[in-house]
């Protein structure tokens, strides 16, 4: 089942190059209260209430087990105050309820901040807000995305949906189909990092956040009808303790101490009833040495992550369809959470993965989603040597397995 992701990409970039110009469509955006505030087009002070969720059913026929789970539920409220100033704010329920002593379960605020129109062109967003990084951390509504899970790569190399406080700038330049923006945000926290998690552990997302290391992140977005380009960017600190305490610790404090660095690349294209998109990552670590004889949490010097997915909508050419489609697509994806790591590190073969996925949406409206996928995993070895304590009842790991996913999905 594994693909070779430097075929698949140069599949993809032969496809997009065939015809950028043909007519324009809207790629991965849905019709929601919060674009109408997003968009300016709601009258003078004026509240608006939206959301959006998902769950579904999940078969491991590798182990022989199954789930089913309201995965999460987001209740977004937004206020127009006036053309110049709106707010903008979602309360986060996942897993259906939370529940003392037990684990799994999350009530948390996905974004709260306020935005200000400078100009036609420009606006500057303070507060809780999504950082513009790869695909899904900004566009996220699972309505808009195939697979009733989001793709693996956007979740623990880039562990969307990230979200820090701060302050950021958004633009575009005139008469160019080019968007900007560029951030400062709170950084991570190394001391919080979790083997097998990625960078997932060391997100605040708004709580107790230390303001003495900080991030600044940057993205550049390409425009063309049916198509899309961006390229995007975060460099930030690690370390929030005092330089006293750092220095105990072997760390380097400061604003950008002990840095994780991440650049991403990504292309969405759309004409007719075909679709694709493609995304490739890279997080960097260049002190996890320092990091692991610190706090022992087995941190990587380097992680990687691509995707490619194709896709076609049978109904594209049945115009009494009117406004559903029927699309069937194929994911495959690369990601390697140790590609790297330092001498103190102990390699993890579970974390070298190649997912397949596979499937159909059915929207019935552009704002609801049936989806239906199976998704081939293949990882490397377990090390012996990251095993503790092991159950004598446990299953032994399994290298190949596959999981089925029927779920429904909507926002509003």
């Amino acid at each position: 089942m594994q693909l070779k992701i430097s075929t698949l990409f140069l599949l993809s970039f032969l496809l997009v190059s065939g015809s950028l110009f043909a007519q324009q469509q809207t790629i991965g955006v849905a019709r929601t209260s919060e674009d109408s505030l997003n968009n300016n087009s709601l009258s003078k002070s004026s509240t608006t209430i939206g959301g959006y969720g998902d769950a579904f059913y999940q078969r491991n026929n590798s182990l022989g087990t199954s789930k089913i789970d309201l995965e999460r539920f987001v209740l977004f409220t937004g206020h127009k105050f006036n053309d110049q100033i709106s707010f903008f704010s979602e309360l986060e329920v996942e897993d259906a309820k939370v529940t003392g002593g037990q684990s799994g379960g999350e009530v948390s605020i996905e974004q709260a901040y306020l935005k200000f129109n400078l100009n036609a062109n420009q606006y500057i967003v303070a507060g809780l807000f999504l950082p513009r990084i790869g695909i899904l951390n900004e566009n996220h509504l699972p309505n808009t995305f195939n697979g009733n899970e989001r793709n693996y790569v956007e979740q623990f190399i880039l562990p969307s949906t990230w979200r820090e406080l701060g302050i950021g700038l958004y633009g575009n330049l005139n008469n160019l189909p080019i968007n900007y923006s560029v951030g400062l945000i709170n950084g991570l926290n190394s001391n919080d990092f979790v083997h097998g998690t990625g960078l997932i552990d060391g997100k605040a997302e708004g709580r107790n956040a230390s303001a003495n290391n900080l991030a600044v992140t940057a993205a550049l977005q390409l425009n063309l009808p049916n198509f899309r380009a961006q390229v995007s960017g975060y460099y930030g600190g690690t370390v929030g303790e005092s330089k006293r305490k750092a220095d105990s610790l072997g760390l380097n404090s400061g604003i950008f101490g002990t840095p994780v660095a991440i650049g991403e690349g990504d292309i969405m294209y759309s004409k007719g009833g075909f679709s694709t998109r493609a995304l490739a990552t890279i997080v960097s670590i260049p002190d996890a040495a320092n990091i692991n004889a610190a706090f022992a949490n087995n941190t990587p010097k380097t992680m990687y992550g691509a995707y490619l997915e194709l896709a076609y909508d049978l109904l594209y050419l049945n115009k009494k369809a009117h406004e559903q489609q029927f699309i069937v697509f194929v994911r495959d994806e690369r990601l390697d959470m140790n590609y790297k790591i330092p001498a103190n590190g102990i390699t993890d073969g579970t974390l070298d993965q190649n997912h397949i996925v596979a499937g159909f949406s059915y929207l019935p409206i552009k704002n609801v989603a049936i989806k239906a996928d199976v998704r081939f995993i293949h990882t490397g070895n377990q090390n012996p040597a990251l095993i503790i304590n092991p159950n004598p009842a446990a299953v032994p790991y399994q290298i190949n397995n596959n999981l089925v996913d029927l779920g429904v999905a909507f926002s509003f």
